[in-house]
């Protein structure tokens, strides 16, 4: 059942239950949400029921949400505030805590996982996404899904970001006008717009790292196979994965805790990035004075290209001096030598192991539902051709589905690409980091989500800003393979001391 039916369920469900007015929703943490539930002033009803009052009222304008459970979600968080109700043992810090994930994660129950497409509506995953069950095993209430640019932005050029049939056109909760940047639309949008503290996203290339720089929200990229893609909607098994997408360094922090670990159902991958998870976790690295003793290389050629004189030329002129003052060690005008060849690969090698790696991973997902209409690539082909209308298909066509469809898994040319994708690796983002003993490097918004994309590399994106027209735009930290231990002291030293996000103007024409 689509939103707009099951928003009026939920809330008369709900309507015995009110969150004293003690608790302010807007902006709220999961700290300052847990502070409420241990003074007594929130349930986790109570704080589902603020939520959905949110989303009935901000979601009809900006399309971030796609579906809720109705059934499922109301009695989570009766489950959860019962076990708070129990005492004993401390709770996780998800406990109790409604969370959107985006419309390509699985989710065993009511919930369709489509992608944003017509063609999947009606199917039921036997089980939920490795994420989902991580979630769900801390505590977490998952709300509903997000909405998200159709097949992850990967149907045909052309296509708007923030679009699907099933969810609409995304808006900027800022400048509804502007972009809202790459797949992973609807659950930086809704994090933003205080519809949830708690969004999942994914990205092959960008699509966790541009919609938070374009929506002021904080977004990580974890090291490819640190979390799981099982029961995951996905294009890429080299560049794929699943990141929270928050308000906050430390929200953000707290769900990459609940959601890293090994899975049999993506072996390989977790099973190698395994050996990045730190004992002890993350929490640890929450560290205020986490920039001190950092070297981070500032990739001046090639990203940080602002007319002089410009507002993003200022401001960040002010935050690497703020670095400094807080004892990072920055190494300017560093040069990706091979960023060129990159990006012509991007291009071209990429596009086409991409095209492969998509076939297979879309017919494995299919092959394990427990009911669907389609059971193939071949088989959306057909069912977009027969839905013209709804799949708007004279305007933007399916030529990356048919174009994938042609292939026939990972041979010469894919091998070549991964070849050649290994060598920039080498010669690129690792080089410049080994020569120059780098803890991290700094690019303005998701500026190289390429140049991260392609070695499975992570990447922490917070607030930086807002330009002369209100859009705002983000830094990005990223590094190499497991080090997220580092890009969070980093980006949680650089968040505390530069506090740059506001909420958007939309919320001051809310009634909530």
């Amino acid at each position: 059942m689509v939103l707009r039916y099951l928003v009026p369920l939920l809330l008369a469900a709900a309507a015995a239950t009110t969150a004293p007015a003690t608790f302010v929703l807007e902006e709220a943490t999961i700290e300052s949400i847990h502070r409420a539930f241990a003074g007594g002033a929130l349930t986790s009803r109570g704080l589902l029921e603020l939520y959905l009052r949110r989303i009935a009222s901000l979601d009809p304008a900006l399309h971030a949400v796609v579906e809720l459970d109705a059934d499922g979600t109301l009695a989570a968080a009766e489950r959860a505030d019962a076990a708070r109700l129990l005492g004993g043992a401390a709770l996780p810090p998800l406990h109790g805590i409604p969370v959107l994930i985006k419309d390509n994660i699985a989710a065993a129950g009511a919930l369709n996982a489509t992608a944003g497409s017509l063609a999947l509506v009606g199917s039921r995953p036997a089980r939920d996404a490795g994420v989902v069950a991580r979630l769900r095993r801390a505590g977490a209430v998952v709300l509903g899904t997000a909405s998200l640019s159709e097949w992850c932005n990967f149907r045909a050029p052309g296509v708007p970001a923030g679009w699907s049939p099933r969810g609409g056109q995304g808006l900027n909760p800022y400048v509804p006008s502007a972009t809202t940047c790459s797949s992973s639309s609807g659950s930086a949008i809704a994090a933003a717009a205080n519809m949830v503290s708690v969004t999942i996203g994914t990205e092959t290339d960008g699509s966790i790292m541009c919609p938070s720089s374009f929506n002021s929200v904080v977004g990580i990229k974890p090291t490819v196979g640190l979390t799981s893609r099982a029961g995951v909607i996905i294009i890429s098994l080299r560049m794929d994965t699943v990141g929270p997408i928050c308000r906050t360094v430390s929200d953000a922090v707290n769900v990459l805790e609940a959601i890293v670990g090994y899975d049999p159902r993506d072996a390989e991958a977790t099973r190698m990035a395994s050996q990045y998870i730190p004992e002890g976790g993350y929490g640890q690295f929450l560290n205020i004075d986490g920039l001190r003793g950092k070297r981070i290389g500032i990739l001046r050629k090639d990203f940080f290209r602002f007319p002089p004189g410009s507002i993003q030329e200022k401001v960040f002129g002010d935050h690497f001096n703020t670095m400094r003052q807080l004892g990072a060690i920055l190494v300017d005008n560093l040069e990706i030598p091979s960023i060129k060849v990159i990006n012509d690969a991007v291009q071209s090698g990429e596009r086409a192991l991409m095209l492969a790696e998509f076939k297979l991973s879309l017919n494995s997902y299919l092959s394990e539902l427990a009911t669907t209409p389609v059971k193939s690539l071949s088989d959306i082909i057909d069912f977009n051709n027969k839905h013209p209308v709804e799949e708007r298909m004279a305007e933007f066509g399916q030529s990356y589905l048919v174009q994938s469809e042609a292939t026939n898994g990972i041979g010469p040319t894919e091998e070549c690409a991964i070849a050649k994708l290994n060598e920039l690796c080498k010669e690129g983002l690792e080089k410049i980091m080994l020569v120059n003993r780098l803890d991290a490097i700094v690019a303005p918004g998701a500026s190289a989500h390429s140049l991260l994309a392609i070695g499975g590399y992570p990447a922490i994106t917070v607030p930086a800003g807002y330009a002369s027209d209100g859009v705002p735009f983000a830094i990005c930290f990223g590094g190499l393979k497991g080090s997220e231990p580092k890009l969070i002291e980093i980006s949680y030293s650089f968040e505390q001391a530069t506090k740059v996000r506001r909420p958007p103007p939309v919320l001051q024409h809310s009634a909530l």
